[in-house]
């Protein structure tokens, strides 16, 4: 697999200094970009699934605190978003071909993680959008000790009257080649700089939105706004879909906080009651970035991953066999 350094913006990220950034080429053709911390005593590698909107430097911070807990990190930037390749003439407008082809991408990273020779065992944390596409993979088979979701997105939070629009809106407009067009309620604007800190969706703590509006006003090649209409009409298919089938054979916690606006707390609810060896951790308080919310959140999301993580480094095989 061929890997050149890509551009990594260390003063925004505020993360370990051990920080590389590499640009991968898909099986389709797709250039994305990756970034991996290193932690000294290498316990594992964290495959970190952003959400919508998201690039790798967001979570400097997040790398910093799990590096504490003894776990490398690995993040992406999906195709569409952050430095990688976008598709429209907008380039402001998050737009995907497939929800499967971020599976693709999936299959990139985790070819560089083995090259880079990161520490195993591997385990999954996904956030939001980066949520429903682990959920994809992990059924697919992604070579994970565990996994950890973080207000996954798998459901979007609409009203019963817009959810039908929305899958007739996706209809219509794929078919009248106006699938490139911003999804109603959305703007070209990315959240952070559209909206004020009060009553913002993401956190209830100033800081970290101040972080995240410092990135992307320092370098707005890395700023999304929202998403196409294929987008979403692609979105609410794959959420469909993956509701249908069975939780995988895989350790699970999920975070959720109990002031989600943004992703559906009903199917997450549904999906982890169905979830044999998995757990919900509601957090009080709590908006829809749990690793970006007020210090006492955020410590306690890292401090319960890295358990969670510490418990499940050895496989049912090596387990069996050293019992």
């Amino acid at each position: 697999m061929m890997m050149h350094p890509a551009p990594f913006y260390h003063d925004v990220a505020e993360g370990p200094e051990s920080a590389e950034a590499h640009w991968l080429e898909t099986l389709d053709g797709v250039r994305i970009r990756i970034a991996h911390w290193r932690a000294p005593s290498e316990k594992g590698t964290i495959l970190l699934f952003p959400g919508r909107t998201e690039f790798v430097e967001k979570y400097g911070r997040a790398a910093e605190s799990f590096g504490q807990h003894g776990y490398s990190v690995l993040a992406i930037d999906w195709r569409g978003q952050g430095l990688a390749d976008r598709f429209l003439t907008d380039p402001s407008t998050g737009h995907v071909g497939t929800f499967d082809d971020y599976q693709k991408d999936v299959a990139a990273a985790l070819r560089a993680a083995q090259e880079l020779d990161l520490p195993k065992p591997y385990f999954l944390i996904g956030h939001s959008m980066g949520g429903c596409i682990g959920l994809r993979a992990v059924m697919s088979g992604l070579p994970v000790n565990a996994a950890v979701f973080s207000a996954p997105m798998w459901g979007i939070l609409m009203s019963s009257v817009l959810r039908p629009a929305a899958w007739a809106l996706g209809w219509v407009s794929k078919r009248a080649g106006l699938g490139h067009q911003y999804a109603p309620g959305t703007k070209q604007k990315t959240y952070v700089l559209a909206e004020p800190f009060e009553g913002n969706t993401l956190t209830k703590d100033p800081e970290m939105f101040r972080y995240m509006q410092d990135q992307v006003r320092s370098y707005p090649d890395l700023a999304l706004g929202g998403p196409s209409m294929h987008w979403l009409h692609e979105a609410l298919g794959e959420m469909k879909e993956l509701a249908r089938q069975p939780a995988p054979n895989v350790p699970c916690v999920t975070f959720l906080g109990d002031q989600e606006r943004i992703v559906d707390p009903t199917s997450i609810h549904d999906r982890m009651a169905s979830w044999p060896n998995g757990s919900l951790r509601l957090l009080e308080h709590a908006e829809h970035e749990v690793m970006m919310e007020v210090p006492e959140t955020r410590d306690q999301v890292f401090a319960e991953c890295a358990a969670f993580f510490d418990s499940h480094r050895e496989t049912a095989d090596q387990k069996s066999k050293t019992a």
